[in-house]
């Protein structure tokens, strides 16, 4: 065996130990390495035993400090060191239910990982891969076969799915893979990353067959991955499918099962993955020295660990790739990173003679590209499963990690001693503080400069008194003449017992007509607190005294502010000055979480280093973004969104983010040029079959336009081409729901316009009685428009001209509109009107098409349809909203809602009122996820069923249309309760096929993606004359003004 294989099987063998280590940490949720240790030993490694003797109830854990951290690894286990208590904490088992059988199952599922790694070689972890990559490609496969009005299918409209310009190019979600997604953008949008893979080549003895299982997994993975970053980089499409990346790891290892992949674990893989794969091309092209590997070189550092361990020094250089921090208790990521670099008793370093322990770690190299975890996951022992920590965390889009280098670990050590003297002074003058600002001895207290000017405004008033007999009526006594006999007649009142008071007080009325003369009130009560007796001296001195305290106390409370606002800054600058701001790290990426500790959606923020600004990466949702809006969802304490990972470059090393040139012109290269030959053939073919689905679809469309223009030729070639043809012209809403409607109303306002022209006119000529009576039904439906009418009378449903007016259409529009109106043959019922009839018509035929556009007619005509179509799915809506049924409602609703906005945007007089129809959205919405979750609860199967239903098919789809106006909070806070009532179930003991469909489901239900999706089917509108529709829509508002708005 030679040095090489003897020393990559002992960093192997601890590499597996390690691996160990962090399942038992996982399991147990013990995190003292050293005890760790000691049950891997006692058990010689047997897992279960490790287990049992861990979680035994009695077990005793040694009583010793947390020194247990500064147990280094073997050489060759530096890749996967453990920094501290925080090193794979955020790796955790899911999978907890009732502690005995959890333990019965860990200890099974541990025996059978080590029988398969024995047999196999792969690692448990691996295995866990493998079950959530194959999981994905069993939902990606299942959504192929679902209709394109369900949730997770790609729009039947291939331009809905066409790249915008040079937009970034989205992943699509194939199934429970938004961390795929999240991570692979985050690497993509490092140009350096980027050309690496690109620019791959497998070694060439790998080519025809590979010769081991690390050829056999890595090099068809970095072959789809190659493919997958050109895409990203030149495809026609909005989003492109991974699944093909993901189907490849999927084969890598076989097994089955499902989880919520965890990003931090997803990209320890990934970069692992890559390592090897690029390794084994760098031992291919080595000539003697030792073979540089990018991967390393990119993404890992050292660092040195130096401490005591029970009164023993130590000093060892470890190999770090990702940096666990803790998050609880800390409120920025410099106090993350200085907990995590100062374990224990610092003094103890430098004492000789200190049983204490302590350790230091200064960073002697660090990568290029510096990634932090963020551990937001904790194991509650107490329940019995992970929790998320949701408290806010604040870190700086530039990082100076001066303080943190061995070369300046002399003055850090000086500059932390002077930031925890200070520390100590500023606790004194909070304090100090605090009892000016809280001043007293009781449960209430006040700042003490209130209090002193209390006190001097009350030594400051002037008594007012008003004798309470004032009020008195004349023939009372006056209060200073109050017989005796009356006083002890009242005392007797008040301190007698209940059976006395008959016999003293025969006349109960007198006591309430006169109470004055029978208590015992001062006759001189001041109107306000002020003092009795007091002379000028002594206000004066007493005024004197207060002003002098109250400056005093005034003074004293600015000091101590100023001097705690200069400790402030003197901290904050500490390490401001230039020595401590040579090592720039800026923000890269963003990847946040939102969910809980079972279940969640992840997305990503990446900087875009050429364009300086930030972009949301949300699965196919690809967004311009702003640093507002990734502080709001990335520092935490805002809802159920944080950010689980963060990922800085070197801002001094531009070879990160360089763009490419060409070698001889020297001139910018994009998008394809970037690619090689073969990514490049690879791309046109793909981009060549979505350009075909194109031509396809419009190919569609226009065979579908001429058959519409073949048929609407047809009915214009029907006889009685005058009369047909004026009743062709005519808006679709006079025809329905049948002629009735019109004969009901339009006929008779039409004929009392008649009517009334001809009574006033002595001409009987049928021209000069249709202008007339045109002008009297105009001025009739102006006066309509110009009313101020309440919300369950609105003329505009009475007639199309009222809209108009409302809307300010061209008068052109208006005159044909009331022309077609008389020229309606439903008004020939009598020779008179008939005569009207065809004089309209005829005047509609000599209409020349300059005179009218035709287009902008019918626009105008198909909005005020719209806007009728809309008024009926609001009124059915709430209509269903008040009998309580929301299933029904909550489609109408929606479609009101988006029919309206789109109204709206064009003029606020052409829609609804929004807020309304959002308040009913978002009410019927609520209660429909409640009446889902009760479904959910009662465990019924049948039950369970239909309330994830309603869930996937009317909650779930509608989430989107909450979220795209992020301006209305109410939305979004509704979406949030909605979501938050789901997460409450996963800290609940509930049957596995329950905790099965929730951790299936709840991906969908927290997917922040605000892409529109589809429904299955979209409620049909009934057909309602205009007396009809006027009639319910006023009935159904009248009814909502009687309702409590619910807050709107």
């Amino acid at each position: 065996m030679t040095v090489e294989q003897n020393v990559l099987q002992q960093s192997t063998s601890q590499k597996h130990q390690q691996t160990f280590l962090n399942q038992l940490r996982e399991i147990t949720g013990i995190n003292d390495t050293q005890i760790l240790q000691q049950a891997l030993k006692d058990s010689n490694g047997n897992l279960e035993l490790a287990v049992a003797f861990l979680t035994a109830k009695n077990a005793k854990t040694p009583q010793q400090e947390e020194t247990t951290y500064y147990q280094t690894v073997l050489p060759g286990n530096d890749r996967y060191i453990s920094v501290g208590s925080q090193a794979d904490a955020n790796v955790i088992d899911l999978t907890g239910d009732d502690k005995d059988d959890l333990q019965r199952a860990i200890a099974l599922s541990l025996e059978e990982s080590n029988r398969a790694f024995r047999e196999t070689g792969i690692t448990d972890e691996e295995q866990a891969i493998s079950r959530v990559l194959e999981a994905s490609i069993a939902e990606n496969k299942a959504s192929l076969k679902r209709t394109h009005t369900e949730v997770w299918s790609d729009s039947p409209n291939p331009y809905d799915r066409k790249r915008q310009d040079n937009c970034p190019v989205g992943l699509k979600n194939v199934g429970n893979t938004c961390w795929f997604s999240a991570v692979i953008q985050s690497l993509f949008n490092l140009l350096e990353f980027r050309r690496l893979v690109l620019n791959y080549n497998p070694p060439a003895s790998a080519q025809d067959l590979p010769r081991n299982q690390k050829e056999h997994r890595n090099l068809p993975f970095m072959r789809e991955l190659r493919h997958l970053f050109a895409l990203l980089v030149g495809s026609k499409r909005k989003y492109v499918d991974p699944s093909r990346a993901v189907d490849i790891l999927k084969d890598a290892f076989k097994s089955n099962g499902s989880q919520q992949q965890d990003v931090s674990e997803f990209t320890h893989k990934l970069l692992d993955w890559l390592e090897d794969a690029f390794q084994m091309k760098a031992e291919e092209e080595r000539d003697g020295e030792k073979p540089k590997n990018p991967m390393l070189e990119l993404f890992y550092g050292r660092f040195l660990a130096v401490g005591v361990l029970e009164g023993k020094k130590f000093e060892n250089t470890e190999m770090f790739g990702q940096y666990p921090l803790q998050v609880n208790g800390f409120k920025d990521l410099h106090e993350c990173l200085e907990a995590a670099m100062i374990e224990g008793e610092i003094e103890s370093l430098h004492s000789e003679n200190s049983g204490k322990s302590g350790q230091e770690h200064w960073f002697t190299e660090l990568p290029p590209v510096l990634t932090f975890e963020l551990s937001r996951f904790e194991f509650n022992q107490a329940l019995g499963r992970p929790e998320k920590i949701h408290n806010k965390l604040e870190f700086p889009q530039v990082l100076y990690l001066d303080r943190y280098m061995h070369k300046n670990r002399e003055i850090t050590r000086i500059k932390r001693e002077e930031i925890k003297r200070l520390k100590e002074y500023l606790t004194v003058l909070q304090q100090r503080l605090e009892r000016y600002l809280s001043y007293g001895s009781g449960p209430k207290r006040f700042p003490l400069v209130d209090v002193l000017q209390y006190a001097l405004e009350f030594a400051s008033s002037k008594p007012v008194c008003t004798s309470p007999v004032d009020d008195i009526d004349a023939s009372s006594p006056p209060s200073g003449s109050i017989p005796s006999q009356t006083l002890s007649s009242t005392a007797e009142q008040q301190q007698g017992t209940p059976s006395e008071l008959p016999s003293t007080s025969p006349t109960p009325r007198s006591f309430i007509h006169k109470p004055f003369t029978q208590s015992r009130i001062p006759p001189d009560l001041p109107m306000h607190p002020a003092p009795r007796h007091i002379t000028e001296e002594e206000l004066s001195v007493l005024e004197g005294c207060l002003h002098r305290w109250r400056t005093e106390v005034e003074n004293d409370t600015r000091d101590l502010q100023e001097s705690i606002s200069r400790i402030h800054r003197t901290i904050e600058q500490m390490y401001s000055d230039k020595p401590m701001v040579q090592v720039p790290y800026r923000l890269h990426a963003v990847l946040v979480h939102e969910g809980q500790a079972n279940a969640g959606h992840y997305w990503a923020y990446i900087f875009d280093h050429h364009q300086e600004r930030w972009m949301k990466y949300n699965d196919i949702s690809v967004t311009k973004s702003t640093w507002e809006e990734l502080e709001r969802d990335s520092f935490g304490g805002y809802r159920n969104a944080s950010a689980y990972c963060l990922m800085y470059i070197n801002d001094k090393e531009h070879f990160l983010i360089k763009e490419d040139f060409h070698k001889e012109t020297g001139q910018k290269l994009v998008g394809m040029e970037t690619l090689p030959t073969d990514l490049r053939d690879f791309v046109k073919e793909d981009n060549q079959r979505f350009e075909k689905e194109l031509e396809e679809w419009d190919l569609q469309l226009a065979q579908k336009a001429q058959q519409e223009k073949i048929l609407a030729s047809q009915k214009m070639k029907e006889p009685t081409p005058s009369v047909m043809t004026a009743q062709a012209e005519e808006p679709e809403y006079l025809e329905q729901p049948s002629r009735s409607d019109l004969a009901k109303y339009l006929k008779e306002e039409t004929m009392r316009a008649i009517t009334k022209a001809s009574s006033e006119h002595e001409d009987t000529n049928p021209e000069t009685v249709l202008q007339l009576a045109i002008k009297l039904e105009y001025a009739r439906l102006v006066k309509l428009a110009q009313e101020d009418t309440p919300p369950e009378t609105d003329y505009r449903l009475h007639h199309a001209v009222v809209y108009f007016i409302q809307n300010q259409s061209p008068k052109k529009i208006i005159e044909r509109t009331l022309l077609e109106q008389f020229g309606n043959r439903n008004l020939s019922f009598d020779e008179r009107c008939r005569n009207i009839m065809k004089i309209a018509q005829a005047k509609l035929e000599m209409i020349k098409p300059e005179e009218v556009n035709m287009e902008e007619y019918e626009k105008w005509h198909q909005d005020y349809r719209n806007f009728r179509d809309t008024t009926m799915y609001l009124m059915i809506g709430l209509e269903h909203f008040q009998k309580k049924s929301y299933v029904e409602a909550i489609l109408h609703l929606i479609c009101a809602y988006q029919n309206n906005k789109e109204l709206l945007s064009k003029g606020p007089y052409r829609g609804h009122d929004e807020e309304l129809i959002s308040h009913y959205r978002r009410e019927c919405l609520l209660k429909l996820n409640e009446h889902a979750a009760e479904l959910f609860e009662s465990g019924d199967d049948q039950e369970v069923n239909s309330g994830l239903i309603i869930m996937n098919e009317f909650i779930v789809p509608s989430l989107p249309l909450l979220l795209v106006d992020e301006m209305e909070e109410k939305d979004i806070v509704a979406v949030e309760d909605m979501r938050n009532r789901w997460c409450s179930y996963l800290g609940q003991e509930m049957e596995p096929n329950l905790q099965e469909k929730l951790t299936d489901f709840l991906p969908k239900l927290l997917d922040c993606s605000t892409e529109i999706k589809g429904f299955n089917e979209l409620p049909k509108l009934p057909s309602y004359s205009t007396h009809e529709l006027c009639e319910r829509f006023a009935r159904i508002m009248l009814s909502l003004s009687r309702t409590p708005a619910d807050g709107r």
